[in-house]
Parts: C-alpha cells; sequence; structure tokens
C-alpha cells in the first residue's frame, strides 16, 4: 500500500476486532482519527476496516499481541501507512472462570500472556513513536484490577495492569506522553458468553471515556477511569 499523506491523528487499538476495541475505533473515526486495527482475527479486522471508511481511514492488522514480532510489524506498518502514531491503547484481554481449579493451566497461560505479557509489549513497541508525537498510551485495567475477586486469577492479571500503568506514566513523565488506565465494571461485550445483563455498561460507555481522556488539553493527564454501571455494587 502507499502511504496515505494526511495531519489527521492516528489511533492504534489491539484487540480491536470485537467488544471495547471495535466501538474506540468507531468513536476515535468520527472524532477525526485515523485507525490501526490489531487483533487476530482477520476477517472481523477487514469487516470493521470497510465499515469503517476503508483503506484510507482504517488499517487492519493480524497480531497476536504475546508475539513481539507482530506488535513491532504492526507499528511499522502504522508508520509506514500513516506516518505517525498519536495514541495506543493496549486493550487486548480475556477472563478466565473464577477458582484456582477451575480452568486449565494452558488456559491460564494464555490469559497471562495475553493480559500482562501482551499489554507490556504493547507499552515497548510504541514508546517511541509516543515520544515522537508527544501522543497517549492507554491501557485496559479492570474494577478487578482495584480489588481482588475470590478465585480471580484474572483480577490478579488486571492488578499488574494497574501497575503497569503507573510505572509507564512514571518512566514517560518528561517526554509529553499521558498515560491512562481505563477501568470497567461489567460490560456486556463478548468477554462473557451469555451476556452480561441489561444493566451493564456497553462498549461504547467505556469508549466514550477513552475519547474523553485523549481529548483533554495536552497538559491535562487523565491518571484513571473507573466506570460502572449505576446498578453494580461492587
Amino acid at each position: 500500500m502507499l502511504p496515505v499523506v494526511s495531519d489527521r491523528p492516528v489511533f492504534l487499538i489491539t484487540g480491536a476486532s470485537t467488544g471495547i476495541g471495535a466501538a474506540t475505533a468507531r468513536h476515535a473515526v468520527e472524532a477525526g482519527y485515523r485507525v490501526v486495527l490489531g487483533a487476530r482475527s482477520e476477517d472481523k479486522l477487514q469487516a470493521l476496516a470497510g465499515e469503517l471508511g476503508g483503506e484510507d481511514v482504517a488499517l487492519p492488522v493480524r497480531c497476536d499481541v504475546t508475539e513481539w514480532d507482530d506488535q513491532e510489524a504492526m507499528v511499522a506498518a502504522a508508520l509506514e501507512r500513516f506516518g505517525r502514531l498519536d495514541v495506543a491503547f493496549a486493550n487486548a484481554g480475556f477472563g478466565a472462570a473464577r477458582g484456582f481449579q477451575a480452568e486449565t493451566p494452558d488456559f491460564w497461560r494464555s490469559m497471562v500472556l495475553t493480559n500482562v505479557y501482551g499489554a507490556a509489549l504493547t507499552v515497548r513497541a510504541t514508546m517511541d513513536a509516543l515520544k515522537e508525537s508527544r501522543g497517549h498510551l492507554l491501557l485496559t485495567g479492570s474494577v478487578a484490577g482495584r480489588r481482588a475477586l475470590p478465585g480471580s486469577l484474572y483480577s490478579s492479571t488486571k492488578w499488574a495492569v494497574t501497575g503497569m500503568a503507573e510505572s509507564a506514566r512514571q518512566e514517560l513523565n518528561g517526554t509529553g506522553v499521558r498515560v491512562t488506565l481505563i477501568e470497567p465494571g461489567m460490560v456486556d461485550t463478548p468477554f462473557f458468553e451469555r451476556g452480561a445483563g441489561d444493566w451493564a455498561l456497553q462498549a461504547d460507555d467505556v469508549a466514550r471515556a477513552v475519547l474523553y481522556a485523549v481529548g483533554q488539553p495536552p497538559h491535562v493527564d487523565v491518571n484513571e477511569i473507573l466506570i460502572r454501571p449505576t446498578a453494580q455494587d461492587s
């Protein structure tokens, strides 16, 4: 593909094929961004990119966030295609049943690698480009990363992301790069196979919170947004 010459800022999202990632991509394009869509599901990425306006606006890139080569290639593709990177959203992740005997060790390994190692690789891969643009780094945490849940290794991974966001903020302090941790409560996304209930947040609700943080003046760094459904009791 030929480079697209434009002053429009560029927003990279992992876990972009469904849920919060796809909703954020839609809101970002509405706000004037071009988007780089990273996920493992190529068919879903291609469909979303077409919905958003095609190759001049949305670049789909197959990316397994647990693979460093994929992360490097995704950022390289973004820079080759659009020439800049202004926002990076480390959003890829998934959960597990509660109980330390409830899932297989292999499932655990995949979740920990995706939720923690994958997020860290996104930070590493995008850091230089974000410094260049004095951009914005966001990570998807969770209410579960602020309070321990019974038998939840998923909760432990999100505690790690909470610490990662603050560590990244401290490292990037003085570079002009802002860092935001987005901490949703119950969200009705494909994360829940049977749905989360009518009372839960929608992916669009979280996407609006992301765009709120990104839309602040450069001297304002919204470090954390904890967003729960009104009906959530914990």
